[in-house]
């Protein structure tokens, strides 16, 4: 059943719900967080007509942070924005929210068109906390999100079929906190967990709704491509080719 809910887009800037002086305060942050979250679709995929992308880059102590608004069905860049801040909390798997999420959420509010769905490239709730960047981000935003990563955090799978489409289940500790997808025949798989506001399955589904050409799904393609050439233009060099 979908929950009927107003979309509504927050004009607040990042506050303390996704920022922590050192790692044990916001592994107690992550630990309140989590269980705000919804893991049902609250949206009909045929109801979803904008998609927000969203990714970084760096350049040492500064993040680039951006977020491409793209049509659905159609996957057309509407809209493309960049945040430039400077990297404030250290590198620590499974803390990534509080590194990149500032800048990402500082970007969202530089955007007009409300997006029906954010595709974070990082994991949901497929976590050590069960609350990653997606579900972090999404939260905040109370958009729906899902979480499209290239590598594992945590849990295991087997290797899904070469055909497109196929999926395996990821499992820790026989709990199954997301999925890995075949995007392109051949490809490596991504691994696919639902943020906030959706199921699995429609997490699942909108990975592959969303992906054409590239193993990551076009929203996260085109702003890690945007991150890069925000990036690469201030520090003068050239962008260099995209083939993942």
């Amino acid at each position: 059943m979908v929950i009927q809910t107003e979309t509504k887009y927050p004009k607040r800037a990042p506050s303390e719900f996704i920022r922590a002086p050192d790692p044990a305060e916001a592994l107690k942050l992550q630990e309140r967080l989590r269980y705000h979250c919804i893991l049902e679709r609250t949206i009909d995929i045929c109801e979803i007509r904008h998609l927000a992308g969203a990714d970084a880059a760096y350049d040492q102590d500064t993040i680039y942070a951006a977020v491409v608004v793209m049509t659905f069905p159609g996957l057309e860049v509407v809209e493309k924005t960049c945040s430039v801040q400077k990297v404030t909390f250290p590198y620590i798997p499974g803390l990534l929210s509080f590194r990149e999420g500032p800048a990402i959420l500082d970007a969202f509010s530089n955007i007009t068109t409300v997006p029906d769905l954010i595709v974070m490239h990082g994991h949901g709730y497929a976590h050590p906390k069960r609350f990653g960047l997606a579900s972090h981000i999404g939260l905040h935003l109370d958009i729906p999100s899902i979480g499209v990563a290239k590598r594992l955090l945590i849990g295991d799978c087997a290797l899904p079929g070469a055909a497109c489409g196929s999926t395996e289940p990821v499992r820790d500790n026989s709990e199954i906190i997301g999925r890995a997808v075949r995007t392109v025949q051949d490809a490596k798989p991504v691994f696919v967990s639902a943020g906030h506001k959706v199921d699995l399955a429609q997490a699942v589904d909108m990975a592959l709704k969303t992906t054409t050409i590239h193993r990551i799904t076009e929203p996260v393609w085109h702003a890690d491509r945007v991150s890069r050439q925000c990036r690469d233009s201030q520090s003068g060099t050239e962008l260099p080719s995209v083939s993942d």
